[in-house]
């Protein structure tokens, strides 16, 4: 059964996944260990810290798939990137420098920095989407600010964004409470479907089929299914449909 992932760092020494070709190898058969047989593979760029040019990462990703083949590791990978929210976007989307989960760069990795989320984040994604491009907003139950306002996500979302959770977070990886996070976006149906996003680092493992196993105990098979097909539609380039609503308000007792 297909099983796509569509956030993982496991190309070697490019930014702070996998430092080398035995890791990368290593986190190949553990991505197949845990059943999934595509990726794509999406770098950092734009961040401040790794800026991972389109066609180096084209050329790295190949030379993954022709090692992965030698070694008969049934994983199918594609070049990707996780791309910071930046004002050097737009001139990065110009140059043709930017990276999209599918061929005809409808489908675009989006990611904020841990602690915020920028001012000027909903006029950028406008001007992104003026372009035809559809943000994916990456692991926002991870980020700090929407921890504590998790209302900015649903503003994103009107705007048009979908939304990747990593499995890790929903499993309870990073704790409680980016669990409990991650459950509230799932039920108000504000996730497209997780990614592994794995790293080659504590906490950072393989997790995907335990958060789906974990969706569809909590909330039926059909949701579970619903996100792999979902991740996979990411990367053919479909539709993607979130039946989305608006958190519950919680009720107020009065003492009078």
């Amino acid at each position: 059964m297909t099983l796509v992932d569509i956030h993982c760092h496991i190309l070697p020494g490019i930014d702070d996944g996998s430092k080398d070709w035995e890791t990368s190898i290593k986190l190949a058969h553990a991505a197949v260990k845990d059943g999934i047989t595509h990726a794509v593979v999406t770098p950092h760029t734009l961040n401040g810290r790794y800026l991972n040019h389109k066609k180096d990462v084209i050329k790295l990703t190949a030379e993954y798939q022709k090692r992965l083949k030698d070694e008969n590791i049934p994983l199918t990978v594609f070049p990707g990137q996780e791309v910071r929210i930046s004002g050097d976007l737009p001139q990065a989307l110009d140059d043709d420098d930017i990276l999209f989960l599918d061929e005809d760069g409808r489908y675009m990795l989006l990611e904020f920095p841990s602690d915020d989320v920028p001012s000027y984040a909903k006029d950028m994604i406008f001007k992104i989407m003026q372009r035809g491009i559809t943000p994916i907003i990456v692991h926002p139950e991870r980020n700090s600010r929407i921890l504590k306002e998790p209302v900015i996500l649903q503003e994103l979302i009107e705007q048009g964004c979908l939304v990747q959770i990593t499995a890790s977070s929903y499993i309870g990886t990073f704790g409680k409470d980016i669990e409990e996070m991650s459950r509230k976006f799932i039920e108000a149906g504000q996730c497209s479907c997780f990614a592994s996003d794995a790293h080659d680092l504590p906490k950072r493992q393989y997790e995907y089929s335990e958060a789906l196993e974990k969706l569809s105990n909590e909330f039926g098979q059909g949701v579970a299914q619903e996100y792999r097909d979902n991740a996979q539609a990411l990367v053919n380039g479909d539709n993607v449909q979130m039946n989305w609503r608006p958190f519950k308000k919680k009720k107020r007792f009065w003492i009078f």
